[in-house]
This record gives structure tokens, sequence and C-alpha cells, in this order.
């Protein structure tokens, strides 16, 4: 038995435990009585549950692999039963081995798999007007990529360049697997191309930010009124033209992070409001989990999902038609279809990627 299998037998017991006591806990009538505490481990219960329920059936087929190899190996046992036995191992085991795939992919995947909802900030670096325009490229990009999968966007906020580009924009996209597959780009996003603006024909390079935070619920983390500053002012629009004659734009700041959020997407202050608080809890949540993640693995920095905006993480040659992602070394020379929104190839790639490190870190 591999170190890998051995690993994830234990970790899998592990979450057994834990699936039968919260069980126990929902039964109990002061749980029940507390909202807040029910909710919790109800959701704790559902992130455990499809690992849990393969889990015990791939382990009620090692039973009947054993049951299978005591009889063939029983001197006393009839011929014909051995021989049925026999027959029967062959698809046990295929059963067995097909399931415990499935158990890992569940398993290391399981909590990316849980947040159905994220956002996504993609912000302008260097490289001016082209940068701008770059950054409404790759918005482009994964609006295409979130309809094919037929998630649910929304916009929170934008701000464009005068060329038509985007300073910045931050969406909320929600929708079954929006993690698992939007979670590795994060990072910084490098482009090589001929501006629309350069007259001389000449390649330059160019940089956007991406980050992408799952969504945080209020169940996930309560930031008190008391720890947050918050300033009312009139919103601008793109060239300075007034949005709005109110004070309608919102900036929050998270007193003990130093985290602050604004937003003027709307002519609503309330729903200014209500947008800046879903961003600030969300990025607030981000900031602790990846302190907690820090101290839990000194390794995580090396995997591709930590989305650190500071790392380079892809490079898009237009020249070359290429899209070379650093983190797994991958080239792949069909950058026109991938901007276009088919990003399936590059994603399967990251996914697999992942999930082989992780397994690698459970030993």
């Amino acid at each position: 038995m591999s170190d890998i299998h051995s690993a994830l037998i234990k970790k899998l017991t592990e979450q057994e435990n834990r699936f039968i006591e919260i069980e126990k806990l929902l039964e109990d009538q002061a749980v029940a009585s507390d909202p807040m505490k029910s909710i919790a481990l109800a959701k704790e219960q559902g992130k455990l549950k499809l690992t849990v329920s393969r889990y015990r059936s791939y382990k009620k087929q090692i039973e009947e692999i054993e049951q299978a190899k005591a009889i063939i190996n029983d001197p006393a046992a009839d011929e014909e039963f051995k021989q049925m036995a026999v027959e029967e191992l062959a698809g046990l085991e295929q059963k067995s081995n097909e399931l415990f795939e499935q158990i890992k992919d569940s398993f290391v995947m399981a909590d990316d798999a849980s947040v159905g909802s994220v956002i996504m900030e993609i912000r302008a670096g260097t490289g001016g007007d082209e940068a701008a325009l770059f950054a409404r490229d790759l918005y482009e990009m994964y609006i295409r990529y979130c309809e094919k999968q037929k998630w649910k966007i929304e916009q929170m906020d934008f701000s464009a360049s005068e060329l038509g580009g985007f300073r910045e924009v931050v969406l909320n996209i929600k929708g079954p697997g929006v993690w698992t597959h939007l979670g590795y780009e994060g990072g910084g996003h490098r482009v090589q191309r001929v501006p629309e603006t350069e007259t001389q024909g000449r390649v330059h390079t160019s940089a956007v930010t991406v980050a992408v935070l799952p969504e945080a619920e209020e169940l996930d983390i309560q930031i008190p009124t008391s720890d947050v500053n918050e300033y009312v002012s009139r919103a601008g629009g793109p060239g300075g033209q007034a949005v709005n004659k109110i004070n309608s734009a919102v900036k929050l700041e998270h007193i003990p992070t130093g985290i602050t959020v604004n937003m003027r997407e709307d002519r609503s202050q309330h729903k200014n409001r209500a947008k800046a608080w879903r961003l600030l809890r969300s990025r607030v949540y981000e900031h602790y989990q990846s302190i907690d993640k820090s101290k839990r693995e000194e390794q995580r920095k090396t995997m591709i999902g930590s989305g650190d905006r500071s790392a380079r993480i892809r490079t898009y040659n237009f020249p070359q038609n290429r899209l070379t992602d650093h983190r797994i070394n991958v080239s792949l020379y069909n950058l026109d279809k991938i901007v276009a929104g088919d990003m399936e190839e590059l994603i399967a790639a990251l996914i697999e990627y992942d999930k082989k490190i992780r397994l690698e870190n459970l030993s």
C-alpha cells in the first residue's frame, strides 16, 4: 500500500468519524435551538457527505474482496464455488479501484467544490492604456467562459479608461464548480502584443492583476460594525462626469487589517453599501484564511491555488498565438480560442496538477 493510499485512508476515517459526530450533534436539542451553530454544522456535514458516502461504499467493496479471497484460499471450499469467487474477485477489484479514484478526487477537491460564489477583481497594472485594454480582454474572456458554464454574473464595480479599456472591474460569479474552475486565475497576467495605440508595429509587454476570492457569508466571518470606518462621497464616472449628485459612493475601511473597499457602481448608496460589505467580508475572510494556511503548511505557497496577486502566473503572447502558464510549465498554441472563452483545456490541466500536488502533500 502506497504512502498516499495509507495517508488518504487515515484522513477518510477521520472524516467519517467527524460525520458521525456531526449527526449526533444535530440531534442534540441544545444545538438544534441555536440556529448559527446548527447551520454551520449542517454546512460542514454537506461538505463531507459525498466523500463519506463513497468511502463507505469502498469499505464495503473491500470486505467483499476479502470474503472472495477467503473462499479462494479455503482448502475445504467447493471447486465450483471457488471458481465463482475468482470471477467475482476481478469485478470487485476493478470497482474498488474506480471508486477509490473517485474518492481521491472528491476528497482533495471537496473544499473547492463546496464554494458556489466567488468575487473576481481584474485590475490594469503596468502598461498604461494597453494594460487597461488587456484588462477588458480578460474580462470578456472570463464572461464568455462563465456564460458557457451557465453561471450567474453580477458586475459589482467598474472603472473605464478613456480608450475603452478597464482600469478595474469587480464581478460576483455564482454557480456549481465556480471556485474549482476559477480559483486558479488569481495572480499576475502578462501580455505581449502590438497595442492598438502602437504606430510602429512594436510588441509591448503589459500586465494585469486578477484576484479571485470565495464570497464569504456572514456565517463564515462576522465583522463588527465598530471595526469598520465608513465614508460616503459623490460618485464619479469615466472622464470625471457625475454619476449622481448625491453622496452615493461608499468606502469601507476594516480597522484591524487596514483593508479598504470602494464601491461606486450603483446610483443607490444603499446598494453600494451592501456590495461594499460583501466585498469587504470576502477580502477580510481571505486575509485571515491565508494567515491560517501559512501557519499550517509552508508548502502552500508553491501550490497553484494560492492566488497571490504579486506572482506572475501566465503570459499571453499574441504574435506567437501562445499562452504559457508558468505554474505548471505548459504552453498552449491556441491563444485566440482561449481569449474567446475556450478555457476548458487550460483549466483541466491546472485542476489535474493541483490534485497531484494535494495528494502528494497528504503523505
